[in-house]
């Protein structure tokens, strides 16, 4: 984990040392009372049973060289699970509960996490659960919506429609507005 987890956005805070959900929720409040209240709420459908193992592949290889450990993480995503009694393989998706699956999603995840830094959003990201504040309705119904798909998270199984389907609604903890799928 040392040599990915330095590199992880400062806005990213699931599964990761010295980072909490309490520090997320924090750092949603700061956003909001810098004035991004509007709330866009990427939704990542069943992404640990969704994600590409060749895309996580290459991502895992810009950073580790060794062949040996690049194949025990595909046997790792591959190891067949059991439906119904019955092997099954395993050809998208990581372990549920497995020790490695966390770390795998924040490394698949980081390139949206870069991605939304670069065009300058305040957002956090809790696992695969992503919120991007900004400080207008029409701001959240395109620019995120566009970095979203631009880093790649359209090839992550990205359900959040577009913004002609949205609702609005009141954020559960008074943050602002979000925007849901209807």
């Amino acid at each position: 984990m040392p040599i990915f987890d330095p590199t992880f956005s400062e806005s990213s805070y699931g599964y990761r040392p010295k980072r909490s959900a309490k520090q997320a929720v924090s750092a949603m409040k700061d956003h909001v009372t810098a004035g991004h209240r509007w709330v866009v709420d990427l939704d990542l459908k069943a992404f640990f049973d969704r994600v590409n193992h060749d895309l996580l592949m290459a991502r895992v290889a810009r950073r580790v060289a060794d062949k040996r450990v690049l194949r025990l993480i595909r046997r790792y995503l591959e190891a067949g699970m059991f439906q119904h009694g019955l092997p099954t393989p395993r050809w998208q998706g990581t372990p549920q509960g497995g020790p490695l699956s966390p770390l795998l999603a924040n490394i698949l995840l980081d390139d949206l996490d870069k991605e939304l830094e670069r065009r300058g959003h305040r957002f956090y990201r809790y696992a695969d659960d992503v919120q991007v504040y900004v400080k207008s309705r029409q701001a959240g119904e395109s620019e995120a919506h566009d970095a979203a798909c631009s880093s790649g998270a359209s090839a992550l199984q990205r359900t959040s429609p577009p913004a002609s389907d949205q609702r609005v609604e009141t954020h559960p903890e008074g943050l602002g507005q979000l925007l849901r799928p209807r």
